[in-house]
């Protein structure tokens, strides 16, 4: 799991300062910027996730009066505003998946060594996982992957969305039991 920096303000700290000095505002950018990019990158392709990304600072900073200080990370804050934002662009997101399908998998490896199998399993998997999560009514999928890619926790999603812990949990495992169906109840990346 992904956290706050360590070192600096607490997020909550910099919303606050950013009412009397909006600059401030700018070290949430520095701070969650690409981890926002890469979320959106995965689910939309990287087309429109430098726009998407830019316009979540956008209405966050809009709406930074109106966030609760209570809490001090204000990443669930960001990725509930891109999640919204994302929904907006659900045709472009279900097209990201069809061209999964289709398209030829990668070629490039990292690691000769140990990442080989694994590499090629995922890959014959990939068109496979893009049917599944296409074929995800919209609430499960964004539960499925802000936990997944957004490497966020049941309660951070339960905030980014609005919705109730146990709304998470039943989600999650919706999305879950329909993406191992889809697979054939396999995980191509465990060992057998």
């Amino acid at each position: 799991m992904i956290t706050q920096p360590a070192v600096g303000r607490a997020d909550s700290e910099l919303v606050s300062a950013s009412w009397a000095n909006p600059e401030a505002f700018a070290e949430l950018f520095d701070r969650y910027s690409a981890m926002l990019y890469r979320y959106v990158a995965k689910r939309l392709g990287p087309g429109p996730a430098e726009d998407l990304v830019g316009e979540t600072f956008l209405v966050a900073f809009s709406r930074r009066k109106s966030y609760d200080l209570a809490y001090q990370d204000a990443r669930p804050w960001l990725f509930g505003i891109l999640t919204k934002l994302i929904a907006r662009h659900h045709r472009t997101e279900k097209a990201r998946y069809r061209a999964l399908l289709r398209a030829p998998a990668d070629s490039d490896v990292e690691s000769p060594a140990d990442r080989v199998t694994t590499e090629v399993t995922a890959q014959a998997a990939r068109a496979d996982l893009a049917g599944a999560l296409a074929a995800l009514p919209a609430k499960d999928r964004d539960v499925l992957l802000l936990i997944a890619w957004g490497d966020l926790t049941y309660e951070e999603a339960g905030r980014a969305l609005g919705i109730p812990i146990g709304t998470v949990r039943s989600r999650l495992n919706r999305g879950r039991r329909k993406v191992r169906a889809a697979l054939g109840h396999n995980n191509p990346l465990e060992e057998e």
